[in-house]
């Protein structure tokens, strides 16, 4: 007998940490290889984590709530034989490498941040352990080291939480903070960030919003609140700036309309508009790969694969973002397979962690819910997002060699987002342009 232990994998760019929500086994029981064993939550999936090995599960080293590092032991599986050594001396290596490099992305996120803001507090120096939420809503509120470790927190082991620090917030605001572990005895003096606070124009904030009567107050759940923050986080960094194109997928239609019948026979899989559009994203990424970047302080990283975000609704109303990995290698068979396969796994939330990560470019569906265009925002830390407006019969002008007549034809709307701050106006409309040109331009006569 051996033992071995399940750690916790890499979920994606930039994410350091997650909080461990549930144990789906319990100390004794018998774990099958590739079953789930415990539930982790980032700011981007809810996700299970299965085991590479079978065995019975001896210890569980982390409790419900517990914030994991990547690369931490979280349990241990006693198994048959021999442990595995998973590939010798360079796993192992990998897997220490892990939180290094988790925590390298993350200190150069945090020093991008810093060197745009100056007297911007380093929470670093720190006994306390804070979160990186915790971390950035202090920043914002100009809140010093010495404050911070004031506020009592109502965590595990009295860590302060998201909700500590908005109560601390509210209280200061309103003249209260001092029951918050009298940090507002401070005196601006005794602290240099909130005396340069309070010199700088004041952070406008949003008026209370009071229930009134009849109204009926509905909790956000922990994921939507993280999509909340992630989303208003994004458009404070990224320039977003939009271009909009009409583009003629007459061809398209018919030619799909043409081979759906017969490919889900032959398939066995569905054939969508999604794959084509995908397609063309990755056709055009190729083309223009200063839109396959991302931006790190002063330096632009030129993403090697084009991994394309596909955004999908849950059925709780929030979103999901699977990857489609090496996009611009897949033909159109493999990518209506993996299309396909990927939303079917977002709606029952069986997605992989891996499946979730290394996005390079977004693209998501409005036209699914009937919108015609839409201006989205930024998935972070890319510089563009498509979004995909509603096909529509429209009465348009057709130009022939005999004249120009009136006819009815397919049109959509492409809408793009991206940020400006790297991506400037001409190579943001040559994208979606060479995009809507790949489509227009579609063969009749293309053999799937």
């Amino acid at each position: 007998m051996s033992k071995f232990e399940l750690k916790l994998p890499q979920m994606g760019e930039s994410v350091a940490e997650a909080t461990l929500t549930s144990w789906l086994k319990e100390v004794g029981d018998t774990i099958d290889m590739d079953e789930a064993v415990f539930e982790i939550a980032t700011d981007k999936v809810d996700s299970e984590v299965p085991s590479e090995v079978e065995g019975v599960l001896k210890e569980k080293l982390f409790d419900i709530d517990d914030v994991i590092k990547v690369g931490q032991t979280v349990a241990i599986i006693e198994i048959e034989g021999d442990a595995p050594d998973s590939g010798g001396e360079e796993k192992q290596e990998e897997a220490e490498a892990a939180p290094a490099e988790a925590e390298a992305i993350e200190d150069e996120i945090q020093v991008t941040r810093e060197s745009v803001s100056s007297g911007t507090p380093d929470y670093s120096g720190s006994d306390r352990f804070y979160s990186p939420l915790v971390k950035n809503i202090a920043r914002e509120e100009g809140i010093s080291v010495s404050e911070l470790d004031k506020i009592n927190g109502s965590g595990k082991e009295g860590r302060v939480t998201k909700n500590d620090i908005l109560s601390y917030i509210e209280n200061r605001k309103s003249g209260k903070a001092a029951s918050q572990g009298e940090a507002a005895k401070e005196t601006p003096a005794a602290s240099q960030p909130s005396a340069q606070k309070e010199a700088s124009p004041a952070k406008p904030q949003p008026a209370p919003v009071k229930a009134q009567a009849g109204d009926e107050v509905v909790p956000m759940s922990r994921m939507g609140k993280l999509i909340a923050q992630h989303m208003a986080d994004s458009v404070s960094t990224s320039a977003h700036v939009q271009s909009f194109i009409e583009v003629d997928v007459t061809k398209v239609v018919q030619w799909r309309n043409k081979h759906k019948v017969s490919f889900e026979k032959r398939e066995g899989e569905k054939l969508t508009f999604t794959p084509i559009f995908m397609e063309a994203v990755a056709k055009a990424l190729k083309k223009h790969p200063m839109l396959n970047i991302s931006l790190s302080g002063d330096s632009v990283i030129k993403k090697k694969n084009i991994n394309i975000g596909m955004a999908a609704a849950l059925p709780d109303g929030n979103l999901i973002v699977p990857v489609i990995k090496n996009a611009d290698q897949l033909n159109l068979v493999g990518m209506a397979k993996v299309v396909n396969d990927l939303a079917n796994r977002a709606r029952t939330n069986n997605l992989k962690p891996d499946e979730i990560k290394d996005g390079t470019y977004t693209v998501t569906n409005v036209g699914t819910f009937g919108s015609v265009f839409g201006t989205p925002i930024i998935n972070q830390p890319q510089v563009g997002i498509l979004a995909l407006g509603a096909i529509r019969k429209v009465p348009s002008v057709i130009e022939t060699e005999d004249g120009d007549f009136i006819g009815i034809r397919h049109k959509m709307f492409l809408s793009h987002s991206y940020d400006h701050r790297v991506v400037n106006g001409a190579l943001g409309g040559m994208f979606i342009k060479t995009v809507a040109d790949f489509l227009e331009d579609w063969d009749p006569d293309r053999e799937i």
